[in-house]
Parts: C-alpha cells; structure tokens; sequence
C-alpha cells in the first residue's frame, strides 16, 4: 500500500506541473521553448529559496523528472559545491550533479537518430 501511495503523490505532482505547462499553452501566447525556460528557471529558484527540496521528498520522481527538476538539480549541484569548493562551486556544481543525465539524453538521443527513419513535414 505504501508503494501506491508513493505511486500516487509522484503522478499527482507530474501531473499538477504538467497541468500548469498546458494551462500556459493553451491562455498565452508562450513558445514551448519559453515555458521549458520558464520552467527551468522556476525549478532553480524555488530550489534556492528552499521551497523545492520538500516536494521532491514528498513527490520523487514526480518532481525531479519534469524540466524544473533539472532546475533544481542545477540549483541544488551549485549550492553544494559552492558550500565545499568556494566560488568556483557555483559554476562546476551544477554541472557535476547533472552530468549523468545529460549524457543519457545524449546518447539516447544519437541512437534515436541512427534507428529513426526522419521524414519530411511536406
């Protein structure tokens, strides 16, 4: 039952962050692009000011999966680094703490274009 509950508040936070990206959508006239920065953005400050930490406890993946969690990743890398390496932290931590990830999109990406077969839109 614990495993569900956990189930359960991962996918309604997903959910509730995916939800404010379609209500962004679909009432202004922001890109996709600058809704990902928004989020982004959204996701490092939040971590800053202490707000995001709490709900990837209470959430897990539901928070850390979405484009703010890798704000938050960035944000979180930085704060660490900086805490242990001085200024020189602020620029290598979130790099560091994100470094996995962006190797996996990378190659999953590259083999995504090898095995794909990319048409034309006309």
């Amino acid at each position: 039952m614990e495993l569900f509950m956990q189930y359960l508040k991962c996918f309604v936070v997903g959910g509730g962050i995916c939800v404010i990206g379609q209500i962004l959508l679909d009432r202004t006239k922001l890109t996709n692009g600058k809704i990902m920065v928004l989020f982004l953005l959204s996701g490092a400050v939040l971590q800053a000011i202490g707000v995001y930490q709490p709900i990837v406890d209470f959430a897990g993946a539901g928070a850390t999966v979405p484009i703010s969690g890798f704000g938050y990743s960035l944000a979180k890398g930085a704060i660490e680094e900086v805490k242990s390496e001085g200024l020189i932290g602020a620029f290598t931590g979130g790099i560091r703490n994100t470094a996995s990830g962006i190797t996996v999109a990378i190659v999953f990406g590259y083999l995504a274009a090898l095995l794909g077969n990319p048409k034309s839109k006309t």
